[in-house]
């Protein structure tokens, strides 16, 4: 689904995860989605300015870069920037007593 804004290269699975948990259209998941980014809707599909951001926020990059946060940590950023709750994170946060 998310593949159509470029997945992780853009903001293609941030729209994706409101529309899917928030039962967003799709116009209203970009629009609050560079909301949260702080960017014009249209700069959701540049790859340059979406890297940067995603590396800055710790969102996931699909090029790994060292230090970087990955898998979980980049999930438990996008649900915090996202406000929106990620089953994952919260089952994570559960079972190991992280309140941050």
């Amino acid at each position: 689904m998310a593949s159509g804004m470029g997945g992780l290269r853009t903001a293609g699975d941030l729209v994706a995860w409101m529309q899917i948990t928030q039962k967003m259209k799709i116009n209203d998941a970009k629009a609050y989605v560079a909301g949260k980014l702080g960017i014009d809707v249209i700069d959701l599909t540049n790859e340059e300015v979406m890297h940067q951001l995603r590396e800055d926020l710790g969102l996931g990059l699909v090029t790994s870069v060292s230090g970087s946060p990955k898998g979980i940590r980049a999930k438990m950023e996008i649900a915090e920037l996202l406000d929106i709750r990620i089953n994952s994170v919260s089952l994570f946060k559960s079972q190991t007593g992280y309140s941050g």
